[in-house]
């Protein structure tokens, strides 16, 4: 499990002075690649190994608004991991109310250059046990 705060920026706001539902998504990816990097896989070392990681599907559920200068903790977790798809489900809390604004899942697959799917065990064994590690130890 790894915790990132985001700090909601005026431009992700909208002309309800609420932050717009497709920001939240980006949240996500934030949260995802701080949690990467600090596993010690970040995207550009994946990326320099010949892996990346888009996303196959992903899903909100929008609890409360935030707006302006909220600040918003993202605690992201492994919920699965198969060796061939990760996924991940967030909750997202406003720091100064203790309110939940948002439950989330992404899932995500893993390809080589050739944008052809890989089975990390065989691509990055390293990788795939810090994932595995990650999925057991934090469900």
């Amino acid at each position: 499990m790894s915790k990132y705060i985001h700090k909601v920026n005026y431009y992700e706001t909208d002309k309800m002075g609420i932050t717009h539902h497709s920001n939240y998504i980006r949240f996500m990816e934030e949260a995802r690649m701080d949690l990467l990097t600090k596993i010690g896989y970040p995207m550009t070392r994946l990326e320099s190994e010949g892996i990346t990681s888009p996303v196959v599907s992903v899903n909100c559920e929008y609890k409360k608004p935030t707006t302006y200068d909220d600040e918003i903790e993202i605690e992201v977790r492994i919920s699965q991991y198969t060796g061939v798809k990760l996924t991940l489900c967030y909750t997202m809390t406003n720091i100064k109310s203790g309110d939940t604004v948002a439950t989330a899942t992404s899932s995500h697959c893993f390809i080589d250059e050739n944008k052809r799917p890989i089975a990390v065990k065989k691509f990055l064994p390293e990788f795939d046990a810090v994932l595995r590690n990650e999925s057991v130890n934090h469900n």
